[in-house]
Parts: C-alpha cells; structure tokens; sequence
C-alpha cells in the first residue's frame, strides 16, 4: 500500500519525505487555505514546489464545477508539472471530465466519492484513482472502511485499473483498516504516519537495551 501525505503543509511534506516511505501528496482546496495560499499564482507556485519536494503524484483540485471550466483548469493543471494528477469532483460533469482527460492521457483522481456507485462511474469513466472519505462516513455513522472493501472487491471483479486512494483518514487504525481491505492508497496526516511507529513495548524494549547497555559501560 502506497503513503501519500495529505496536506499542503510544505514542512510536513518535507518530515513525510525524509521518513523514505512517501509516494505521494493529496491537497484541496480547504488544505490551500488553511496554509493562507491564495490566488491563482500563488497556488500554482505552490503546487510547483510541492512537486519539487516528492517524487510521487500530486494530486491538485479544480475548482470549477461546470464541464468547460473542469477541462480548462485540468490542462493547466496537468501541465504544470508531470508529477500532477488532476482532481475532480463525483459530479455529472465531472464524470464527463474524468472521461475527457482519461482520453488525451491526463491522469485523474475522482474525489468526494461516499458510495459504490459513484466508484463504479469513475472507473468505467477512466480515473486514475478514486478518493473515498472513509473519515466523513464514519462521522455519519456509516462504516467507511466497509466502504473501501466493497469497491476494492468490485474493482477486481471487473478488472478495472482504477486504484482505490482512501481518504479522510483520521487515525492510525484507519490505516491498518484500509490495508486489511486492499486499498491501493491511504493519503494521512502526518501525525498518522507517525503513528504507526508507536507502540509501548517498542519503548519499553528500546529503554531496557540503553539500560543494560550503561550499566557495562559506565
């Protein structure tokens, strides 16, 4: 299972890298204001240096939710960068938009996606990948995990090439949960990367090796 990092956060995609286990960075337009990016230029540049920080894709949303403004953005998008993947949202005319730049080799990933169906029509349209919000079905208490089994089973059943990126993950067990299902992506905060790395015996084992360590060597 692929790491990407959700954020726009430059110095936690940087801590992401250095880790060595980074493949990639999902932003949106929420994330992009919280670091206070604004503008059109502003935000291209910093999609640009996000790009130059990881080797993986970068996903970079729309903001247009009409066909035409999709498909303008997209292009400008894909590009500024070959790292890109354009981000669209489950909507009529986003789907028309997945199958548009699936056909001219630009690389998407269909996001907002809270059911099967809609991860049946991004695929058969072309995405690249497809973002369920695991976090914002359990908060509506819907099981999101179960989520992302059943469109991992439909995927291999049908053989589609569309990956399963699962999304608003909000803890470390959201993980070990997506892996179990066969999710081919969980994009996480930082702090549920880090996550992973604890556990109580790790340190308890790790304090009685320094112990013993200098007790012979005083």
């Amino acid at each position: 299972m692929k790491f990407f990092i959700d954020t726009a956060n430059l110095d936690q995609i940087r801590e992401a890298q250095a880790l060595g286990v980074l493949d990639g960075v999902t932003t949106n337009p929420s994330l992009m204001a919280k670091e206070g990016i604004a503008g059109k230029e502003n935000i291209l540049n910093h999609y640009l240096q996000i790009c130059e920080i990881v080797d993986g894709d970068v996903s970079a949303e729309v903001i247009s939710t009409d066909y035409e403004g999709m498909i303008k953005e997209g292009e400008e998008l894909a590009a500024l960068h070959p790292q890109i993947v354009v981000k669209v949202p489950i909507i009529k005319d986003g789907i028309k938009a997945i199958k548009y730049f699936s056909s001219k080799g630009i690389r998407t990933n269909c996001t907002l996606v809270f059911s099967a169906g809609q991860a049946l029509l991004a695929a058969k349209a072309g995405a690249t990948y497809v973002s369920p919000f695991i976090g914002r079905l359990d908060d509506n208490s819907v099981d999101g995990v179960e989520l992302i089994g059943q469109i991992v089973d439909m995927y291999n059943y049908y053989e589609f090439d569309t990956k399963v990126l699962a999304a608003s993950i909000r803890h470390t067990m959201h993980i070990i949960k997506c892996m179990e299902m066969g999710a081919d992506v969980a994009t996480c905060p930082l702090s549920a990367i880090l996550g992973l790395l604890k556990h109580p015996l790790t340190d308890i084992g790790l304090k009685q090796f320094i112990d013993d360590y200098n007790k012979l060597n005083k």
